[in-house]
């Protein structure tokens, strides 16, 4: 479940300098310790700050001339917008970036973060992909959210956005990672993915409000796509693709890698035939990878345990209105003919058994079957 976080104009201003990398923001912190002494600091002051090229020193003495009622601005859009600011030693941020060699100091996110509990596989490919990509990927995303894996993903046309439509028509949890500010969408071919996710899923970006999708924002960015996954599929990909920059970027961060393979010599295979020739797993079917998920053995040990679970009178019927689609309070009040106190405390404890997920704040679907 998620908690609102509120943070200085001063934590704002340090997120979102596209000057340093996340790393040295990072260190920046570990030396002067809080942002707004960043802000406050004298030329002759981080001229001696070690870490950093002259180079960015000059940018950074630059940037903390920006007014404070430009700081104040960006936040109080952030706040309208319920755009929330996740920043590195937040308790929220998430526990599989911080593992990564570049973690980003700050993130911007609508809706909600992959949760920590579910195992996550990021789904990838070509923007232009052919039809039967398409529906590879499509059918692979939702089979995936079915079991109650997090599909991520970049929400690039193509391949990306197929995982996310069938994570979503699932009912289960997506999340875009962008290559520019969470209240841009890019492409705009995508938007009602966008919406979607914004609302029963996930939108992160290292980038703030506003930012463009320049191109080489994305390569970038794909080393979060890797770094909140356990595994990644790769569907369809040319040579040199960004597909293969995350997969590479999965690599060095330990992560296994599959990919469907192709026609050879066609445009689209070569990137994946080229993977499976280095060693990856080969995804042939749903039936067959479903097979090898034992890369998660402790949460599929535990969702056959949820089956055996007994549920009370009142459990059974607030968890028998639920399914595969997000269900608000009012919906499930008029259902059970619960009150609003009765309906908590049975959707708590069936929260607690792990019997249902609250995919957005008030909003729950089934997890797995209960008995």
């Amino acid at each position: 479940m998620r908690t609102e976080i509120y943070h200085s104009r001063y934590e704002y201003w340090l997120a979102g300098l596209l000057c340093l990398s996340g790393k040295k923001k990072i260190r920046l912190i570990e030396t002067v310790g809080r942002a707004e002494e960043i802000y406050r600091m004298k030329p002759e002051e981080i001229r001696k700050l070690p870490g950093l090229t002259e180079r960015e020193k000059e940018k950074l003495e630059q940037e903390r001339n920006l007014p404070e009622e430009e700081l104040e601005q960006m936040r109080a859009y952030c706040i309208r917008k319920d755009i929330r600011l996740i920043l590195w030693q937040d308790s929220e941020y998430p526990a599989r970036l911080k593992q990564i060699c570049s973690p980003p100091y700050g993130l911007y996110c609508r809706g909600n973060l992959p949760p920590e509990s579910a195992p996550a596989v990021a789904l990838v490919g070509a923007r232009a992909c052919s039809v039967y990509g398409r529906q590879i990927a499509e059918q692979a995303g939702y089979h995936l959210a079915r079991r109650g894996v997090s599909v991520i993903s970049g929400m690039a046309a193509g391949i990306d956005g197929a995982g996310h439509r069938g994570a979503l028509q699932a009912g289960g949890f997506s999340c875009g990672i962008l290559g520019c500010g969470v209240d841009v969408c890019y492409p705009e071919a995508n938007r009602k993915v966008y919406e979607a996710l914004s609302v029963r899923g996930g939108l992160i970006s290292e980038y703030p409000p506003g930012t463009k999708p320049l191109a080489r924002f994305f390569p970038q960015r794909n080393r979060m796509i890797s770094g909140l996954s356990d595994l990644v599929l790769v569907v369809e990909a040319r040579e040199k693709s960004g597909a293969l920059i995350t997969a590479d970027f999965a690599l060095e961060q330990g992560k296994e890698v599959y990919a469907v393979p192709g026609r050879v010599g066609d445009a689209l295979s070569q990137g994946t035939n080229r993977l499976i020739g280095q060693g990856a797993g080969i995804y042939l079917s749903w039936e067959d990878f479903q097979k090898e998920m034992d890369l998660f053995p402790d949460f599929l040990e535990s969702c056959e345990k949820i089956k055996k679970l007994s549920l009370e009178k009142s459990e059974r019927l607030v968890y028998s209105c639920l399914d595969l689609s997000p269900k608000n309070l009012d919906e499930l009040m008029t259902e059970t003919g619960y009150s609003l106190k009765e309906l908590m405390e049975n959707l708590e404890s069936l929260r607690e058994k792990d019997c249902i997920l609250e995919v957005y704040r008030n909003c729950y679907i089934r997890r797995a079957e209960c008995k």
